[in-house]
């Protein structure tokens, strides 16, 4: 009888977190590295928001929460998702996890039987795939692709769904390729859904706030309120308010099903870090100003990168609308050699070589359920970015 659970031969360890890990083992060893792996911001959390967390410490509040979190900050969320997506949901219909990640997990936990499938559109988050698989579900691959700038089409979604389909996971704007869905393009979606009443909305909210140009982000909630007995809107204070390793998630939807994913929390975690919480009030109640200060940062890093890569031999880079990754396809570079000797014969070998030989450390796109292609996040300093962007064009300029 083996030792190691069945279930585990299923998934696959983070490729996003391995590649972050290469790159720091390179560093280490003295190797001069720039990561463009981590889904990040490079932003130190908002001062207001520390200030909030070291109140908490000095007022004791260091104890046991509520499983699936304290009441303000069930609050704080229902008023949040009404003043900047119009929904109504009161606290009952609130739950806080460590991270976004966690909910969704609880989420699918919760809900997943033996053969129930999921549809999640492709170029996806690496999480969702394995998460449905520990779950016990099966993850259905919708590959949404260039020609329809990574966006789903209601044809796709219409012709993914079948009788065991439980959920759609719905990510906008996406991890991996920041293409975000207009409301017209999720109203398409939604319509699709509506004939179908069967399968739920599990909607990825976490690059809400990190929108570009003109673009208006919406939710299928508020796009269809038909759907809202059956949308879970997942989303957290990681992104927007630069707080990754403070490890707060949210989501709000059916009673029902938030009781259900807190039976899961209360035999897995329990309560989310209780300093986490009082600081995840503060950053949503508070002042929103900075956050529109940090676009602009973030659009010229994204303004930046697309340039330097559309120079790049081989390489076709699309404009994002929002999140702060960039996914060009690198179909003209497979098929050749770089000047070190490697064979670029899919986009883990370019991501292999580009490492091996330049510094640069990126996501290949098979990761990410759709080849070939890469990730880069420009969640970090111009300086970084204009040298690796450097880097990558004389990569690519090299190849024969």
């Amino acid at each position: 009888m083996a030792f190691l659970s069945d279930t585990l031969t299923r998934v696959k360890p983070s490729p996003t977190i391995a590649v972050t890990s290469k790159a720091a083992e390179l560093k280490a060893a003295g190797k001069n590295v720039i990561g463009l792996g981590a889904g990040e911001p490079d932003f130190d959390t908002p001062q207001n928001i520390k200030d909030a967390a070291k109140a908490a410490i000095d007022a004791g509040k260091t104890k046991y929460t509520a499983v699936d979190g304290i009441p303000e900050l069930k609050t704080a969320i229902c008023a949040k998702l009404k003043r900047d997506n119009g929904l109504d949901y009161v606290p009952a219909q609130v739950s806080v996890g460590t991270g976004g990640k966690q909910i969704l997990y609880n989420a699918l936990m919760a809900t997943l039987n033996p053969g129930d499938e999921v549809i999640i559109p492709a170029p996806y988050w690496v999480s969702y795939p394995d998460m449905v698989l520990l779950a016990g579900g099966e993850p259905v691959i919708a590959e949404a692709s260039s020609q329809t700038a990574y966006k789903l089409t209601p044809d796709q979604l219409e012709a993914a769904i079948t009788p065991k389909t439980k959920w759609l996971i719905f990510n906008s704007p996406s991890n991996p390729t920041g293409a975000g869905y207009t409301w017209d393009e999720l109203k398409a979606l939604t319509d699709v859904l509506l004939r179908h009443p069967h399968v739920w909305v599990m909607s990825d909210d976490m690059y809400e706030h990190l929108v570009y140009d003109d673009f208006k982000f919406c939710t299928p909630a508020q796009v269809e309120p038909q759907l809202y007995d059956r949308t879970l809107t997942v989303n957290g204070v990681s992104k927007a308010y630069a707080m990754t390793g403070w490890r707060i998630g949210y989501a709000a939807g059916p009673q029902a099903l938030i009781k259900a994913m807190g039976k899961v929390q209360s035999q897995s975690t329990s309560n989310p870090c209780s300093i986490s919480q009082w600081a995840a009030v503060e950053a949503l109640n508070g002042p929103q100003d900075y956050i529109a200060e940090n676009n602009k940062t973030f659009q010229r890093r994204r303004d930046l990168v697309v340039s330097m890569l559309n120079e790049a031999p081989g390489i076709t880079c699309p404009v994002p609308e929002g999140a702060f990754y960039v996914y060009p396809t690198i179909a003209g570079c497979i098929g050749k050699t770089s000047t070190g000797g490697a064979k670029i014969t899919d986009d883990e070998a370019f991501a292999t070589a580009l490492l091996e030989e330049t510094g640069v450390a990126v996501v290949f796109g098979a990761a990410f359920g759709m080849s070939p292609a890469f990730r880069v996040s420009y969640a970090t300093s111009d300086e970084n970015l204009t040298e690796a962007c450097t880097r990558i064009q004389a990569f690519c300029k090299g190849l024969s």
